[in-house]
């Protein structure tokens, strides 16, 4: 497999572009994709046997129960980003070892559905802090020390409406074998 193939199978939405000044038209339509992400997973998910979420998207790469699991702790962690920002000026947030926590026995369980059930939870919340939220709000931000920068909530909104819909990508690759 050459570097293209690859780079194709790692990104298979591309990689994240958003381009500056972020409108609120953008932030909304992205809201609506964070919204949109727990049932299109559900319906991606919902009837897969254990060969199935065993299934890689490509070589070395994560099976698709680690991608649920995954979208899980990450869309956890991106809610808490939100809030801590909304509610502590410029908080450095906690990094976490996403590689590593796809390796911890809870992300390694074919059973998705609790995941799923999270999942749901999460964007229930979050989209419903995300539609409460004011155009000054999303220019708050938080500090992650792992890159050294501030992250304001407008491009996170973007980053995270990107995240849901490249897991997906990567979930139909691997359903088609």
């Amino acid at each position: 497999m050459d570097n293209q193939e690859l780079e194709q199978l790692k990104y298979p939405i591309g990689k994240l572009k958003i381009s500056s000044p972020i409108e609120m038209d953008q932030i909304n339509e992205w809201i609506i994709e964070i919204e949109s992400f727990p049932a299109a997973l559900e319906n991606l998910t919902s009837d897969l046997s254990p060969s199935q979420v065993n299934q890689t998207y490509r070589p070395d790469g994560w099976t698709v129960k680690q991608v649920v699991h995954h979208c899980a702790d990450s869309h956890m962690n991106a809610l808490s980003r939100f809030k801590l920002s909304l509610t502590e000026d410029t908080p450095t947030i906690k990094p976490y070892m996403e590689g590593l926590w796809a390796e911890l026995l809870d992300s390694k369980d074919d059973d998705i559905s609790y995941s799923l059930k999270l999942i749901e939870g999460i964007h229930y919340r979050w989209v419903h802090l995300l539609s409460s939220m004011k155009e000054a709000d999303f220019q708050r931000s938080f500090q992650h020390p792992e890159y050294g920068k501030n992250y304001g909530l407008d491009f996170t909104t973007g980053l995270y409406a990107w995240h849901g819909n490249h897991h997906l990508g990567h979930i139909k690759l691997a359903l088609k074998g």
